[in-house]
């Protein structure tokens, strides 16, 4: 479709389309675009193309700047600042919501349940019909009304006649004789004692010992079918209050006596009555008291007690029973074992859990490491002792509320037999089922129907986005990216908005192709509420399934900007000029490596039980491309992330966090020297990070411009071509290029600075050039164009040549279109990892051996880059280091060496080792969804 002219742009309607003229923000060249409203709309293209750009930096934020113009000015100033974009015009724009790949929260407290806000509603359902059962005898704790109290005395026969009875609760100041005066006083004039009635005179002038139980005579009542219940409601009123929230009925004969309270107890234990804030772990009176709602404590941690699992208790599997005092207490445990049947040779991996529990709590034969550890902290006046208790110290589950949060007694209350623990302990998908098909009394059912149905709504939308396997307790710091992103889905879809606008950023991320399905209904079903949703994306699937697909492009930087196509994916395929076009018809497709590379070092894991991993035992090749799928949840990151990663960067000099569960690190681990996880985090927050300085290039740049001669002439230094130290930048805005102009109710002003016109240095540190080009020119050339131009020089020296040796890599990845001084904040998570990639490439052959783990490389990349990020891969492997990627893109995983597949299913049903072989024997593998989905490619 060629570039709408600019009168078809105004004569279409704002109500149907949102129309954007003359879009000029970052390399977009003054685009004109009408997008349907209502459709589900991709816009791909090549990584730098500007795709971001038009979705984000234009479309979003003008939704978000409107809708936070309408608020009032004392509402603006706590919000975020917002720029308008540089656009000529847009039209029919809606409120936008965006949907980003990142790990939004880092706060310890958050979890799925509370970031979805399940559990809001999960502590109002059990707050309004939780019955609190008591755990002695297992009966429902209730207080008893007045209204209960009429109605038992209207269940006896008619001419019943019976007594309405309070205890006398004794008073600590006043004597006996006292108080029975002041209840003549009060109007009472019969009390009970030993089971028969005495006038309260008569008793007073007879002899009567202080400790007597003694019951008050409230009222006299004969059962009649024309009962007047306000003077039986009002003697149980004065009975409740006599004593004090009890009172009894007892037949005149004696025969039956039933007591009542109206306070909430049951089996001598007085409970705490539902509330919402009972069930909040964010609250101090709902938080479990040990680790203040926290649900770990630093304790005794279980895997530096007993490192090594494979080894029996006889072996020294508990490593602070060594040595010559500390062994007394494993002698003790191994000499009285017989008269306990206690397996003291079977290794630690293999005993049962309640064998385990009795070796930390244990019996009166010999003392626990429950006992051992308090007996070390009583000595920790000694420095020996605090030193060994240091040594054992972790953050560990919180013994007291086995890490659900929450106080003790909220697990008393329950609805249909469950409690909210149990709730939240279990996987997603089981608790919708169960909170489907709960069974409810017809009173609680009318109090709970609206809750449930908000409830089993949103557990609905996360088991559609493929997060079924989650448990509401999980903790939103542990999750991947694309599981993130997915729950901010889920919780977009539960609060249904209609008319919205939704951007979200490549929501395919860390989906299996086969999750890939499941996220296109979502977002067909978010369309059909009547919503626009723009997709940025570089997945086949979502791009086939698109009402409409824009391409921007043709090329990454100053070469793209251009709208190329829009239309339907089937006018796509007979488009020529478009990149995306020839990927999607195989015109251009990646290659299948001719052979692949054969190994036989390895670093093997065994007895990996991590989260969901059962027992596994893995061998990860050295010296080849070897790639971990499996499909959303089945434990990749779990054996990479939480096993294999700190396991090695223990032994390569490197930091604690705990490790996974696993039993034995073995093979060739000796062979690499580091290991190091190339992940998406940014690789700098301050506005100064820039690509160059990050991949070192910037500092040749200076030398080569101190070495010029006006440069050598005026004494200049490498420092003075610096923008981050006082010399050559410019003073006024300090080398940003910018000065930051704070509005009370605007948006912060970025005005270019007066005094260097943005160029961020000094006039006379300006007139240094080379070849005519000064410092500032070279920092706003794009990677392409700078290596282009050290290298045509008349005759590169070595200056030149170290500077494109070390920007060379950046281009290898697909990064040529990104400029030198570009801020490292306006990078994405794709192009971040990337960066991090080119530094390692750079080294070249004289970095140590290294394993190098991937999580998702792919990530923002277009077919076209894949290919660019392969040839990088390989380049990394002819240096001698190793490779490990989790992966969920075909392409890359068809050009594996050695694939190690996990499966079959997310959460519980995952875990389970699938396959290790190559791609070839993969797709012959039935079991494996990843399989299914490579047949194609190969």
């Amino acid at each position: 479709m060629e570039k709408i002219a600019s009168d078809v742009l105004e004569s279409l309607d704002a109500k149907h389309y949102i129309l954007v003229k003359g879009a000029r923000v970052h390399n977009l060249k003054d685009i004109d675009v009408a997008i349907p409203r209502n459709r589900f709309v991709v816009i791909t293209g090549l990584s730098g193309s500007g795709k971001s750009s038009l979705a984000f930096d234009t479309l979003f934020a003008e939704g978000q700047r409107r809708y936070v113009e309408s608020l009032s000015s004392y509402a603006r100033q706590f919000l975020g600042k917002i720029e308008k974009p540089a656009v000529s015009w847009i039209k029919g724009i809606s409120p936008a919501v965006a949907i980003e790949q990142k790990v939004n929260s880092r706060n310890p407290r958050s979890t799925v349940g509370t970031s979805t806000e399940i559990y809001d509603y999960l502590k109002l359902l059990f707050a309004r019909i939780g019955k609190t059962i008591s755990p002695v005898s297992g009966k429902i704790v209730k207080r008893d009304t007045v209204t209960d109290v009429v109605e038992h005395i209207a269940s006896f026969p008619t001419g019943t006649r019976l007594m309405l009875l309070a205890p006398l609760k004794r008073s600590k100041d006043k004597e006996l004789r006292k108080q029975l005066e002041l209840l003549m006083q009060q109007g009472f004039t019969r009390i009970l004692v030993k089971e028969e009635v005495k006038r309260i005179d008569e008793y007073l002038a007879s002899r009567f010992s202080e400790k007597t139980p003694i019951l008050i005579v409230i009222d006299r009542l004969t059962v009649s079918s024309d009962q007047e219940d306000n003077r039986e409601a009002d003697s149980v009123q004065t009975a409740f209050f006599e004593g004090e929230g009890e009172c009894q009925v007892v037949s005149a004969d004696n025969q039956s006596t039933t007591t009542f309270s109206n306070r909430f107890e049951l089996d001598d234990i007085a409970f705490e009555e539902p509330s919402l804030h009972f069930f909040s772990f964010n609250n101090p009176i709902g938080a479990c008291k040990h680790c203040e709602g926290f649900g770990s404590v630093i304790g005794i941690d279980e895997d530096l007690v007993i490192p090594d699992k494979s080894l029996s208790v006889y072996e020294d599997a508990v490593a602070c029973w060594k040595g010559e005092k500390m062994s007394e207490w494993k002698s003790e445990l191994v000499l009285n074992a017989h008269k306990f049947n206690f397996p003291v040779h079977t290794p630690w991996n293999e005993l049962s859990r309640e064998e385990k529990e009795l070796v930390w709590n244990g019996n009166k034969h010999f003392g626990g490491l429950h006992a051992f550890f308090k007996f070390i902290e009583s000595q920790s006046y000694k420095i020996q002792y605090r030193v060994m208790l240091s040594r054992y110290r972790g953050k560990t589950t919180c013994p007291e509320c086995k890490g659900t949060r929450l106080r003790k007694d909220a697990s008393y209350v329950k609805v249909s037999g469950y409690s909210i623990t149990d709730i939240v302990l279990m996987q997603v998908k089981a608790s919708l089922q169960i909170l489907k098909n709960i069974k409810l009394s017809p009173h609680d059912s009318i109090v709970a129907k609206r809750i449930l149905t908000e409830i089993t709504s949103r557990l609905q939308f996360l088991c559609d986005v493929g997060l079924g396997y989650l448990t509401l307790n999980r903790l939103s710091n542990s999750l991947s990216g694309g599981e993130s992103q997915r729950i901010n889905l889920a919780t977009s879809l539960g609060s249904s908005l209609v008319g919205s606008m939704y951007v979200l950023d490549e929501p395919s991320i860390g989906l299996h192709p086969r999750d890939t399905e499941r996220l296109i209904k979502v977002l067909q079903s978010l369309r059909d509420l009547g919503n626009t949703v723009i997709v940025v994306e570089h997945d086949e699937e979502i791009m086939r399934a698109a009402d409409q697909i824009i391409d921007i492009g043709p090329g990454a930087g100053t070469l793209g900007g251009n709208l190329i196509f829009q239309g339907s994916g089937k006018a796509l395929e007979a488009e020529t000029e478009s990149l995306t076009a020839r990927y999607l018809t195989g015109k251009d497709k990646i290659q299948v490596p001719a052979k692949r590379r054969a190994w036989k070092n390895f670093i093997e894991i065994t007895g990996a039980t991590e989260n969901n991993l059962k027992n596994l035992q893995v061998r990860f090749p050295l010296q080849t491309l070897c790639v971990i799928t499996g499909v959303s949840g089945s434990g990749k990151t779990s054996l990479v992330k939480r096993v294999l990663y700190p396991a090695l960067k223990k032994i390569h000099g490197g930091y604690g966090e705990q490790s996974g569960a696993y039993d034995k690190l073995k093979g060739d681990y000796k062979l690499i020297q580091a290991v190091e996880m190339i992940d998406q985090n940014p690789i700098g927050k301050s506005s100064r990070s820039n690509p160059v300085t990050y991949v070192k290039a910037y500092d040749e740049i200076r030398a080569l411009y101190a070495d010029q001669a006006l440069a050598k002439m005026r004494g200049y230094k490498p420092a003075q071509f610096s923008f981050n130290v006082d010399g050559g930048r410019c003073e006024v805005c300090e080398g940003e290029g910018e000065v930051v102009i704070e509005m009370q109710f605007m948006a912060d002003v970025h005005l270019t600075c007066e005094a260097c016109g943005g160029k961020r240095f000094k006039m006379e540190t300006l007139e240094v050039l080379y070849r005519d080009k000064n410092i500032s020119d070279i920092l706003d050339m794009t990677v392409a164009d700078s290596i282009q131009f050290f290298s045509s020089a008349e005759k590169p020296g070595p200056a030149e040549k170290k500077i494109i040796h070390k920007l060379k890599p950046l281009e290898e990845v697909g990064l040529g279109y990104v400029h030198l001084g570009q801020s490292s904040s306006t990078l994405s998570g794709g192009e971040a990892q990337r960066i991090k990639l080119a530094s390692f490439i750079g080294m070249g052959s004289h970095a140590s051996p290294t394993l190098f783990i991937f999580d998702e490389p792919t990530t923002g990349l277009h077919f076209h880059d894949i290919n660019k990020l392969l040839i990088a891969f390989n380049a990394l492997l002819a240096q001698g280091h190793s490779l490990l990627i989790i992966e969920h893109n075909t392409e890359v995983i068809k050009c594996a060496d050695w694939v190690i597949d996990l499966g079959p299913e997310g959460g519980n049903e995952g875990g389970y080792l699938i396959f290790e072989g190559t791609p070839e024997n993969l797709v012959k593998c039935k079991a494996s969804e990843t399989g299914k989905y490579l047949k194609g490619k190969l």
